[in-house]
């Protein structure tokens, strides 16, 4: 803490901030207050060496002025720091980020009135410490013109002393001050780039790139190379993202563009750089890798080949030369060109290519050069292959061709086929092996190929060449499908097979169409025999009668269809003499199960055969069962014990009969299980109805058959109903089936297989109301009737509600909708009373009415007694404020008619304590004094017009009620605007009734004194320190200026009105007066005497002062001549 009292320095304009500026961060209040805001931004404004320049003795100044003002001081302080000849123009440090270049700034210059032999040299040295300017550490290895802030140094302050020499001699270090190190915001930049390497062709160059990571984790940068060629846009090179490029041909004439990104671990993107070099220069022309390509035979051509490095190639040289055997030289055969043909001179000799590069300027470089093998003979060949001859099938073709080396006889010729019109020797299929003949013919197979001729040279001796290929310019063709001849073979009755053959000719036969056809008479078209589609028919009791007919239509594989051929049979097709193949009876020998006949008839179309069921006793005695002429036969009671067997005899359609068959006997017939045969419903399917049933049993004598009655839902699940004889059925049963299921029981207990029958579903009965009670009635209670409906699923009825006032009965009743005095109240199932509706009867007309719409008797009841009102309740109790200091309590009544309700008013303490105010008793409320600082709340009782009192209910508290904040209408001063005037401010309170507060809760007056800070249009003020009363003496320093009080009002609550404001005009200077004015001096005659006083009246002048004498004891004052200073 600091306190400046009584001391001449407080006159010194922002005082406050010059100390802000001398003790630094620790200084926390000033004179017993804490720091000015206003103050602390002005010494923020102020250079960072301003602190050590007021120490030595600046004189503190405006902040606009105190860089240049602080500069010329510090100066003037390092004139004997600086060479005789030179003068300092700058000292200064770039602002300091974390982490990111911070350069120095000493610029020295010599005036030019002498030589600058021997040359200025400066030596840096950096210093960290903090912003009180006392403790600055030197930082190791810092001597560079550049430092780079560490993240430990941030909030700290650099230094640097820069130390000058001129020849031996080395001046007193002078000094720069940064302002305090930032926090980087993590951002790199790149704050230099370079390349480096040969821009040479081949050479591989490095970019490197000098980074500011400004707080960031350094991390890996994006790099690309690009190109750019003479006065056109860069072009990005694709696969170049390294530091590290190796210079191509693309590259030459062209500048290379190096761009770096830096990219921090967290991923933080910096600005990206670009660095352009010169043009990038071809490399000298030269080649490598020469060698020659190709078989070093006679006749064949090979080639040189070399890679070639230098710029753009030009016309580079090329020289083939053969070696001389005997004299072991070189002789030039060929020149200009890569390629060279081998001729029977360069068998059994090396030839050497030679590459001499040169590039496209004409630069020539060093030749290389490469040798063949010897080269050796060329074997038999053949030229000129050719297939001659017609290609179709079965005929004959030739293959011919040209012989070098060998003999035509002596060579061999192989035939393939293929489905490809090009030759390709891994899809070659051989058609022959290799022969010498030439000739070959086309077989079945190859039709639809190409044919491929393999020609082997060969000499004589069996030396032979390399094999040649020639492909016929077209497939093989074949011959138009069609047949040689066509015929039936079989016999033409029915149940015998016919079988028909031809012969195919015309290339490869694909899928020939074969159809039988019956024909009515001989030379009609016939009708297609269906589901017969080979070369076999057999013929079926439909062709009796009839002639047959056999079609062939032949169709080649590659689907060219022949001319259909048709072969008509020779004869009607015969029917078959009748008769059985097979006759037995298919069943079991139980009584009550149906016997059926299974037999096998043959011989053109069944007629009427002739049935007989034959019973033989146990004793052997057969006899016919009368009735009993049908393919089926059900065993009967009679027939138990006994055996059963059929005879048949077989008639054709046309009455033709065969021999009788018996079949073999089955049995003996056992009683059957018990069956029953039907089973039936009796009775309506309608609800309400009771439904019967009636059962046909068989199966022996009849015991205690049982039966179960089940309800089937929609999801097909069976619910028991009962077990009686018959069934009543309810509303459950509509819109659903029933089933019965009969289980038929022997007298011995045999129960045989249960059967059942299901109705259709159930239909609703008409709909009807049974019973409809309305019970006691009460205001607010919802009102449900008793009722009960029949007649199916009920559906949505009609209700109607009537309000009257008398309890209707009887015929007035039923006429309830004509009555007089009925008001219609409701039209749904339930009604809740109103209000309204209290000391009246409730009467409901209710229509019953089925799901489906159907309605029935409408019915009609009224309550037994009138509507009871609901007991007295109130809600939403709440306080409103209609204006300062009235409140309006509110609730909403419910229960009956409200009779005479009790109000009442409470007030609420900071303690909580409630206690009634005494005479609140209204629902308007005027608040008093005793009210103020706490909560009002509203109490409500309800009563009921028959005097039944309810509940108390309370509001909830009100905001802490306060008076009108006390409040200054407006200021005036007293006093004049001159110097060293007293101005004194008087608040003007309103005349109003409501601002009685000022007596009662005005607690104090706060008062505040401004100046403006520039003598303006646009005023900015300045609080004065310690001018907090209501007075003001006008100082020398405010003229000019304009002044400003403030006032603010405080009440015994703690609250604070507005702030009312007055300003003044420009301060006008006072008349020149002294005051105090002294005479200093011992009364000799030989001393030395002065005058000293108090000036006031503006910025003083040139003052005069006059001495005078007088003599003792004499009043007169006599002017001593000479003596104004």
């Amino acid at each position: 803490h600091l306190r400046v009292e009584e001391n001449p320095i407080l006159k010194m304009p922002h005082l406050e901030a010059s100390s802000i500026l001398l003790v630094g961060p620790t200084l926390k209040k000033f004179n017993d207050r804490d720091l000015s805001r206003e103050e602390v931004a002005l010494a923020n404004r102020y250079p960072a060496h301003t602190a050590l320049c007021i120490r030595d003795g600046w004189e503190f100044s405006r902040p606009e002025q105190a860089a240049e003002s602080t500069f010329c001081f510090l100066v003037e302080k390092w004139k004997d720091h600086i060479p005789p000849g030179f003068f300092l123009k700058e000292a200064s440090i770039d602002k300091p980020v974390e982490e990111d270049m911070c350069r120095c700034h000493f610029t020295i210059i010599h005036d030019g009135a002498a030589s600058t032999d021997p040359p200025l040299f400066l030596k840096y040295q950096w210093f960290c410490g903090d912003i009180s300017l006392s403790n600055f550490i030197p930082i190791p290895d810092a001597t560079d013109e550049v430092y780079w802030p560490k993240h430990n140094d941030i909030g700290k302050v650099l230094k640097v002393e820069c130390s000058l020499t001129l020849g031996e001699m080395v001046y007193p270090p002078i000094f720069a001050i940064s302002s305090r190190i930032s926090r980087g915001n993590g951002i790199p930049k790149v704050v230099n780039l370079e390349v480096h390497g040969e821009l040479v062709e081949g050479s591989i160059i490095r970019g490197c790139a000098k980074v500011a990571w400004c707080g960031g984790i350094p991390g890996k940068g994006v790099a690309s190379w690009l190109r750019r060629k003479w006065n056109s846009s860069p072009v990005v090179i694709v696969g170049a993202e390294d530091e590290v490029y190796q210079l191509t041909i693309d590259d030459v004439d062209s500048s290379v563009v190096f761009m770096y990104t830096p990219v921090t671990e967290e991923g933080a993107k910096g600005e990206p750089q670009y660095k352009y070099t010169d043009f990038v220069k071809a490399a000298p022309p030269s080649v490598s890798n020469v060698k020659i390509l190709g078989d070093a035979v006679e006749g064949s051509t090979i080639k040189g080949v070399g890679d070639y490095f230098g710029g753009r190639e030009g016309p580079s040289k090329f020289e083939w030369l053969r070696e001389n055997g005997d004299s072991g030289g070189f002789l030039l055969v060929s020149a200009g060109t890569s390629e060279y043909t081998l001729t029977k001179e360069d068998v059994g000799c090396c030839l050497a290519f030679v590459y001499i590069p040169i590039n496209f300027e004409g630069q020539e470089g060093k030749s290389m050069s490469a040798m063949s093998p010897v080269v050796k003979q060329a074997p038999p060949k053949v030229t000129n292959i050719k297939i001659v001859g017609d290609l179709r099938e079965n005929s004959k073709i030739t293959a011919t061709g040209i012989v070098t080396g060998g003999t035509e006889g002596s060579s061999r010729v192989q035939w393939y086929k293929t489905c490809s019109s090009t030759l390709e020797e891994n899809s070659l299929e051989a058609l022959s092996t290799s022969k010498i003949a030439k000739a070959f013919r086309i077989p079945l197979g190859a039709v639809g190929y190409y044919i491929v001729a393999k020609f082997t040279p060969m000499t004589p001796d069996g030396d032979s060449g390399e094999p040649a290929f020639v492909i016929s310019d077209k497939a093989v063709e074949t011959l138009p499908p069609s047949l040689n001849f066509l015929s039936i073979i079989g016999e033409y009755s029915e149940d015998q097979i016919l079988t028909a053959s031809y012969g195919y000719v015309g290339g490869h036969e694909g899928k020939s169409v074969y159809s039988w056809y019956i024909h009515e008479v001989e030379g009609d078209s016939g009708s297609l025999i269906p589901g017969v589609s080979g070369l076999q028919y057999r013929i079926t009791k439909e062709a009796i009668g009839k002639f047959i007919s056999f079609q062939c239509t032949p169709v080649r594989d590659d689907g060219v269809v022949g001319d259909l051929r048709i072969l008509m049979g020779q004869e009607r097709v015969r029917p078959g003499s009748p008769r059985l193949l097979s006759l037995h009876i298919v069943g079991n020998a139980v009584e009550g199960t149906i016997l059926r006949i299974e037999k096998k008839y043959w011989g053109g179309e069944e007629g009427d055969s002739v049935y007989r069921w034959l019973r033989t006793s146990s004793d052997g005695t057969k006899k016919e069962i009368v009735g009993a002429t049908t393919a089926s036969y059900m065993p009967s009671i009679d027939d138990i014990g006994s055996f059963i067997s059929v005879s048949c005899e077989p008639v054709r359609s046309d009455w033709a009969r065969g021999p009788m068959v018996l079949s073999e006997k089955i049995g003996p017939i056992i009683p059957g299980s018990p069956t029953c045969h039907s089973l039936e419903f009796l009775g309506s399917m309608i609800e309400g109805q009771r439904l019967n049933f009636n059962a046909v049993y068989t199966g022996g004598e009849q015991g205690d058959c049982t039966h179960e009655w089940f309800r089937i839902k929609d999801n097909g699940l069976q619910d028991k109903i009962s077990s009686n004889d018959f069934l009543d059925l309810t509303l459950e049963d509509v819109g659903v089936c029933i089933e019965i299921i009969y289980t038929p029981v022997r007298k011995d207990g045999i129960r045989g297989s249960p059967k059942s029958i299901v109705s259709d579903l159930i239909s609703p009965a008409d709909p009807k109301g049974m019973e409809l009670v309305i019970p006691d009635c009460c205001e607010d209670r919802e009102l449900i009737p008793l009722r009960k409906y029949f007649g199916g699923h009920e559906g949505v009825g009609e209700y109607i509600w009537y309000q009257t006032k008398h309890k209707l009965e009887g015929s007035e009743l039923l006429d309830i909708s004509n009555a007089s005095d009925v008001v219609i109240c409701g039209t749904e199932l339930t009604y809740k009373p109103l209000l309204k509706d209290v000391g009246d009867y409730l009467a409901l007309y209710w229509v019953p009415t089925r799901a489906d719409g159907k309605c029935g008797e409408p019915l009609i009841a009224i309550c037994s007694t009138p509507v009871s009102p609901a007991p007295p309740v109130v809600s939403n109790v709440c306080v409103k404020e209609l204006s300062s200091g009235i409140y309006s309590g509110e609730g909403e009544y419910f229960g009956g008619h409200e009779g005479e309700s009790l109000f009442s008013w409470y007030r609420e303490n900071n303690e909580g304590t409630i206690e009634l105010i005494i005479g609140g008793n209204s629902k308007i409320y005027e608040v008093t004094d005793s009210d103020y600082n706490c909560h009002l709340l509203f109490g409500y009782t309800p009563v009921r017009s028959d005097s039944v009192v309810g509940e108390l209910v309370l509001s909830d508290p009100t905001n802490i009620v306060l008076p009108e904040l006390p409040y200054v209408e407006m200021l005036a001063l007293t006093g004049n605007t001159v110097e060293g005037d007293i101005l004194t401010a008087v608040e003007v309170i309103p005349n109003s009734e409501t601002q009685h507060v000022w007596s009662k809760y005005k607690k104090d007056i706060r008062y505040q004194w401004f100046c403006s800070s520039e003598v303006a249009d646009n005023l900015s003020y300045d609080p004065l320190p310690n001018q907090s009363s209501c007075s003001y003496k006008v100082q020398l320093e405010d003229i000019g200026h304009h002044l400003k009080c403030e006032c603010i009002v405080t009440d015994v609550f703690g609250r604070s009105g507005e702030a009312v404001c007055i300003e003044t005009t420009p301060i006008l200077p006072g008349i020149p007066r002294i005051h105090k004015l002294e005479i200093e001096g011992m009364g000799f005659h030989t001393n030395l005497y002065a005058v000293r006083g108090i000036y006031s009246g503006g910025k003083e002048g040139k003052s005069r002062v006059q001495w005078l004498r007088s003599m003792v004891g004499s009043p007169d004052l006599i002017s001593i001549p000479g003596e104004m200073p």
